[in-house]
């Protein structure tokens, strides 16, 4: 089985708590700000804060997910136990920051549990799979953005996700290749001066 309940479970409540501390930072830019029947629902979960909830959901709560499936699925095919968690303590940080706004968020809203035998490059392999992840969804997104044939065809809205996709994956990328112990960029060259030294 790929994915246990319980890591469902874990992925529903961490993008439901991503969405609540990031729904003030990334907004939805709406077309419309005059009130019709057509567009009332909108407005009023606008009003609630709901859109932008969904929305920044939206944009960070897949890339964290796929860095970690990044980490997971290469343990996995390495012959690794490999399970997805919620980081609850540090989610539990990054609400208490949301709610008492000091300026600035830090927490860490997940991780994978690697259990099992590997090489040193096996294991640098699989911490360099998370940030690797990123760093495409990265490039892709920039790609998108940059290419003025295919930015045209964007609508307001898309390019406002893509540019936020594209900014959210590129501080995934340099913040968790930092070669200090905890991050993935230490478990990367750590890894990899054992293979080379």
């Amino acid at each position: 089985m790929l994915l246990s309940f319980w890591e469902i479970l874990d992925i529903v409540i961490m993008t439901f708590a991503i969405g609540f501390i990031f729904k003030d930072i990334f907004h939805f830019k709406p077309k419309v700000e005059v009130i019709t029947p057509d567009n009332y629902l909108n407005f009023r979960n606008k009003r609630l804060g709901w859109t932008d909830f969904w929305f920044a959901a939206a944009v960070v709560a897949p890339s964290i997910v796929l860095h970690e499936f990044g980490h997971k699925f290469l343990a996995m095919g390495f012959g690794m136990s490999a399970v997805f968690h919620a980081a609850y303590t540090w989610l539990g940080i990054g609400l208490v920051l949301k709610l008492i706004s000091p300026g600035f968020i830090f927490f860490v809203p997940a991780f994978v549990a690697i259990s099992g035998q590997g090489t040193s490059l096996q294991f640098a392999s699989i911490s360099f799979a998370g940030p690797a992840v990123n760093l495409i969804i990265w490039l892709v997104t920039l790609f998108f953005l940059k290419n003025k044939k295919l930015s045209r065809k964007l609508n307001r809205n898309q390019h406002h996700f893509l540019y936020l996709v594209s900014r959210i994956n590129m501080f995934l990328f340099i913040f968790n290749m930092i070669p200090i112990p905890g991050f993935d960029g230490y478990g990367v060259f750590s890894n990899l001066f054992q293979v080379i030294f």
